[in-house]
């Protein structure tokens, strides 16, 4: 049987799953939301879906199980909240709210009610990155020395009259907006980092937050890694994320097209792998969705949060719990970056703060 949801939010985010829950045979939309009567009333017009512009009267909608919450960050807290309290699951944009303390409340007061929570961190459902997951699991580039994380892209390209992205203490800026997803798949692989220095966030072209995102992190099992990400990037066309990992036994690459893999065969090989390079693409790796939009992974996010709302028993993927690691690496990177000093310790690395006391640097020993 399929999941009564409302979409709550018509921006690019909201329009997107809006068209893809409808199609989907795991939901049945019964309503939506937004503050713009006048975009609600056109896509009533024409989707014969009720528009509801009161977000309070939305959750009261009769037979309603499930919302999609598609908007601003600052109001994904107060919003999730009541819904969970109305005993609905709920799928929030990312990032899950602006406090890592206030996500893992708010994940532990759904899981107290048994719902299904999760996160729009769609890189999760790229078939490449997915297979990364794998192989480091696998073991099969042997201890992880290094990861590096990336983004790029051309949003900010020259001063302008910000959104909701473009103002402090909204959630946005490139490390809110952007730096997330190459943190969230990172700690999808190591988990939440113990250390961070050297982190800079550095504007250019935005008037209020970040155009640039630079750190480096420290894992447990001593691992350490880099973030770089840049939204004012002219020489991509759109968003690239990319990560990269070192181990003993190999390295792996891996983006939205293609996962590059080299084998010492120090390690145990997977099967479908040999020494040296392997290359695989997105193609044989992505299963088909049952409706595609801008990319296989949108489709199967939802499809993932509507099997394990209708059966019970389907893997909870990105769930707000494990998106709070992500709000959490945020919180660490913003303080490094406000103080110019370090947080925690590199393990096989020791960190001393420079005299001036604006910038810590990493002595290997």
């Amino acid at each position: 049987m399929a999941v009564n949801v409302a979409v709550v939010g018509l921006g690019k985010m909201g329009l997107s799953h809006l068209a893809i829950a409808n199609a989907l045979d795991h939901f049945n939309v019964i309503a939506m939301c937004d503050t713009s009567e006048i975009v609600g009333g056109v896509l009533e017009k024409y989707t014969r879906i009720p528009f509801i512009a009161d977000f309070d009267k939305l959750l009261e909608t009769p037979g309603l199980q499930a919302v999609i919450i598609a908007t601003p960050t600052t109001t994904h807290e107060w919003m999730a909240r009541k819904a969970i309290d109305k005993g609905l699951h709920v799928f929030c944009e990312k990032p899950l709210t602006l406090s890592s303390a206030v996500s893992r409340e708010l994940g532990i007061a759904a899981e107290a009610k048994g719902l299904v929570t999760q996160v729009g961190y769609h890189n999760r459902f790229i078939g490449t990155f997915g297979e990364m997951r794998r192989l480091l699991a696998a073991g099969a580039i042997g201890t992880v020395s290094h990861v590096q994380g990336e983004a790029y892209g051309p949003v900010v390209l020259k001063p302008s009259k910000p959104t909701w992205r473009g103002k402090a203490g909204g959630g946005g800026g490139c490390l809110y907006d952007y730096a997330a997803h190459p943190l969230n798949l990172m700690n999808w692989f190591f988990g939440e980092p113990a250390a961070c220095s050297g982190a800079m966030l550095k504007s250019g072209f935005s008037a209020e937050v970040d155009d640039e995102v630079y750190a480096s992190l420290g894992f447990a099992g001593g691992a350490t890694g880099q973030l770089s990400v840049n939204w004012s990037d002219p020489s991509v066309r759109k968003m690239t994320t990319r990560i990269t990992v070192w181990g003993t036994a190999g390295r792996i690459y891996a983006d939205r097209q293609e996962i590059q893999v080299f084998l010492t065969g120090t390690a145990p090989i997977p099967e479908g792998y040999k020494t040296g390079w392997t290359v695989n693409y997105i193609t044989d790796l992505t299963p088909p969705v049952s409706f595609y939009l801008r990319g296989e992974e949108y489709s199967a996010q939802l499809e993932a949060f509507g099997n394990a709302i209708m059966t019970g028993t389907a893997p909870r993927e990105n769930t707000f719990q494990s998106a709070a690691e992500t709000d959490a690496t945020i919180e660490m990177i913003r303080a490094v970056a406000a103080d110019g000093g370090a947080v925690g310790n590199f393990g096989a690395t020791e960190i001393a703060p420079r005299k001036s006391g604006l910038v810590g640097r990493i002595l290997g020993r």
